[in-house]
């Protein structure tokens, strides 16, 4: 113990259960010597002496290049992608301005792009998923990224405006995961956003919100929901939440699930994925629910649906995932039971009410990496993850193949709308066509070493398809 004192860290003598518990999720980027400093002072050059950009330390930018490369290499439909359509450059011209998690993944669809011809000024969508070495490989590769893990409030809409608002580059194409891009171009610089040829947006949140200014009639260019596609919808929300559900809550908390009882506010396709996982582990597994369809898919799938109320007292473990607000209300936190976690898997920090727990009489203990003790002043605590930001991405990771997936098909939407001739998109949401969904499906099926059947000619005619697709109506429920 004596030897283990004599080495302090800049905050003091760390101790030794700090030092177990420190999270997995804690990244060669989170220890970096000047946390204390934030980016937005200091002043840094990569090699190339460019200055555009805004991330926590340029020098990490070497370990964040073999996080991508690692990334490609499970990411092999989007790199095909980027072969194939190297040489046409479709999005020659394009200024891309995007806000989406800044990941080794997204990364690869970042450098897809500009491989493709267009121009990327980069923001981070969530204030705590930002790989930092990832963004400084970004920016030493020449894209204008402003993203760091940790950001205030102040700063998240800060690096949207540097993306946005720069002398001498006009954005004319939105890449959103949330829609707080849309809404500030929409809001601050109406006369860029009237000039916009395209949206696209891969969050429910950030499509509702879509749908809102449709509605309205203030939506003044068109704009593709990623979001509903079949690939988007099936492989990022259900497979993917299916397996990073867990991950996220046993790197935060060790928590063995056989026998607990949890409760799941929200049965689409995030919900349908996290309550599959839950109950394979033996979790005794509640549903909340306003769609009645949803609601009896869930009993169909042996699941108890409840009203919230109704199981509060007594759950172990609360997850939000329906894109709604005020879910997990104040009322809710006061009656849970002492150690009930607590945690989001929707896109928006709306879903529980976390603004509620910030008074007075409550106490606030950081325990480790995304893992807060909200302490009453009984004594009862509960668990708080990531604050109430999305679970997989600020606390774990999530497969590169599922994102390769959504990455595919956010590329090709921008492709899309960059290149539909005048007239194809009026001035509202479309959904993404079925041939590109079908076309994202086949890139990914020699993975798996896959062999998709031919139809002969007289099969086609019969069922009155075209030999190559789509082989499903738009209709039609997967």
């Amino acid at each position: 113990m004596q030897e283990f004192t004599k080495f302090p860290t800049k905050t003091g003598r760390r101790s030794l259960s700090r030092s177990i518990s420190q999270s997995s999720t804690d990244s060669y980027s989170s220890d970096s010597s000047d946390d204390e400093v934030s980016p937005r002072e200091k002043q840094q050059t990569n090699s190339k002496g460019s200055s555009n950009f805004c991330v926590k330390n340029i020098k990490q930018a070497e370990f964040g290049r073999r996080e991508i490369e690692i990334a490609e290499q499970d990411m092999s439909a989007l790199i095909s992608l980027r072969k194939r359509a190297q040489g046409e450059k479709p999005l020659a011209g394009a200024k891309i301005v995007g806000c989406t998690h800044i990941t080794a993944q997204t990364a690869v669809l970042i450098e897809t792009l500009c491989a493709l011809g267009a121009q990327c000024r980069w923001s981070a969508c969530n204030i705590y998923s930002t790989q930092n070495e990832v963004a400084a490989a970004l920016a030493e590769a020449g894209v204008a990224v402003f993203a760091w893990k940790g950001e205030s409030e102040d700063d998240f809409w800060w690096c949207i405006d540097r993306c946005v608002n720069m002398d001498g580059w006009q954005a004319n194409m939105i890449l959103d995961d949330g829609g707080d891009l849309t809404h500030w171009v929409y809001k601050k610089y109406p006369n860029v956003f009237k000039k916009i040829r395209g949206i696209v947006e891969e969050s429910v949140t950030g499509v509702h919100r879509l749908y809102q200014l449709s509605k309205a009639g203030k939506l003044c260019v068109p704009a593709m929901n990623v979001n509903d596609s079949v690939t988007k919808q099936k492989f990022d929300n259900l497979y993917c939440c299916r397996e990073s559900i867990l991950d996220g809550l046993k790197r935060t908390t060790d928590v063995m699930f056989g026998g607990k009882q949890v409760v799941v506010c929200g049965y689409g396709e995030v919900g349908k994925g996290c309550c599959a996982a839950l109950k394979a582990l033996g979790a005794i597994v509640y549903i909340t629910e306003i769609d009645p369809i949803c609601a009896l898919q869930a009993c169909m799938d042996g699941f108890r649906v409840v009203k919230l109320n109704e199981v509060i007292r007594q759950v172990d473990v609360v997850i939000t995932c329906t894109g709604n607000k005020n879910v997990v209300t104040r009322e809710h936190l006061d009656r849970m039971k002492n150690s009930c976690i607590v945690c989001n898997m929707g896109h928006s920090n709306t879903e529980i009410d976390v603004t509620s727990l910030r008074t007075p009489e409550l106490t606030w203990e950081r325990v480790r990496s995304q893992v807060d003790h909200v302490i009453w002043p009984d004594g009862k605590r509960v668990v708080l993850l990531a604050e109430g930001r999305l679970l997989n991405l600020s606390c774990s990771t999530v497969p590169t193949f599922v994102l390769s997936i959504t990455a595919t098909t956010q590329a090709l939407a921008l492709i899309e709308l960059y290149n539909a001739p005048e007239g194809r998109y009026k001035q509202d949401v479309y959904l993404l066509p079925k041939k590109m969904d079908e076309y994202v499906a086949s890139l990914h099926l020699p993975s798996f070493d896959a062999h998709l059947t031919e139809l002969s000619d007289d099969q086609a005619k019969y069922l009155g398809l075209n030999k190559n697709g789509p082989f499903k109506p738009n209709y039609y429920r997967y």
